[in-house]
């Protein structure tokens, strides 16, 4: 990777060089812009060769914002937005099914008490089941495992 950006810094300022010969042509200058043509062509290729080994996958959009002279950062903003706003509609879906469920639980119980009883008590048993396995497990709740300390 340090390869890469030595490369890149290397091409910039062999570009800038190119640059000031180019505005300032003249034919006596010739010869020194060919021999920056060519180191310009040379660095290039070094960049290439050095830049097989990165494996850094840019996003087409963030490239077409630094095309458009945009700034990148502004890219991951509008990114961020996105995933808050679809995070919150997701958040909204999820309380609206725990809203349904339980209203559904209150509709069913006055319609079935005997039998929302027993569901219940089953739930629960089964909930303390799998807390108890959580708890002798090194996973937590949310996937991770567990760090032992050593004392």
């Amino acid at each position: 990777m340090e390869d890469t950006l030595a490369s890149v810094q290397r091409s910039l300022v062999l570009l800038h060089q190119l640059h000031c010969s180019v505005s300032s042509f003249t034919m006596p200058s010739q010869l020194l812009l060919l021999e920056r043509l060519n180191g310009l062509a040379s660095e290039l290729e070094v960049m290439h060769k050095a830049a097989e080994n990165c494996h850094i996958q840019i996003p087409l959009e963030v490239v077409s914002f630094i095309d458009e002279g945009r700034n990148p950062d502004e890219y991951t903003r509008n990114l961020l937005n996105s995933c808050v706003q679809r995070n919150q509609v997701s958040r909204g879906k999820v309380d609206a099914f725990k809203a349904l469920r339980k209203h559904l639980l209150e509709e069913a119980e006055d319609a079935f008490p005997d039998e929302i009883e027993a569901y219940r008590g089953i739930r629960n048993q089964s909930s303390a089941e799998a807390r108890r396995q959580l708890q002798s497990s090194d996973v937590l709740s949310n996937g991770n495992l567990k760090v032992k300390s050593e004392h």
